[in-house]
């Protein structure tokens, strides 16, 4: 969403960072079935997992989103799903980012843009974030050494991630 409000307002952005950033969500680039397949079960352990309030379910999300985590911070993640976000919304959330497609906005960034991706992300694959980086104009890719999508203070990723942001600002 960064992306096409940058587009559409390039008089009010001034820098862009993104951080696990795609052009086209899940639903939208799946190239076959079996990846459309993948899209829908998505979906459906969404509405499974968060209706039911199931942690098993959701457990699947936080291996997706820190893969390299402990069971202790795979329970603290699903927690936090479960508190933050209703089952309805859950749903819709996961929709939404599905058909996301800036694709056509993109390239009307004008803005310098920092693109910031996990080289091993398992949740929005680094091949997404390239993809972006070409699109973008004026942007540079940092490819972090992490299989999370959300880097965090934990993470040994975190100080790369800070410091990039730092100096990209800072220009």
């Amino acid at each position: 969403m960064a992306i096409a409000y940058a587009a559409r307002h390039p008089e009010r952005v001034s820098r862009l960072v993104l951080a696990g950033a795609y052009a086209r969500g899940r639903g939208v680039r799946a190239a076959d079935e079996v990846e459309r397949a993948e899209a829908a079960l998505d979906l459906d352990l969404a509405r499974v997992g968060w209706a039911r309030q199931d942690p098993s379910f959701l457990r699947v999300f936080a291996s997706q989103f820190l893969p390299d985590g402990t069971p202790e911070e795979w329970a603290e993640f699903t927690e936090f799903q479960r508190r933050t976000t209703s089952p309805a919304n859950a749903v819709r959330f996961l929709e939404e980012f599905g058909s996301l497609d800036v694709s056509a906005s993109a390239p009307q960034v004008r803005c310098p843009t920092l693109i910031l991706h996990s080289r091993g992300d398992v949740r929005v694959p680094a091949s997404q974030a390239s993809e972006l980086a070409a699109l973008v104009p004026d942007s540079r890719l940092a490819l972090l050494d992490s299989a999370s999508h959300l880097i965090g203070a934990a993470e040994p990723a975190w100080p790369d991630f800070l410091a990039r942001i730092d100096a990209f600002l800072a220009e």
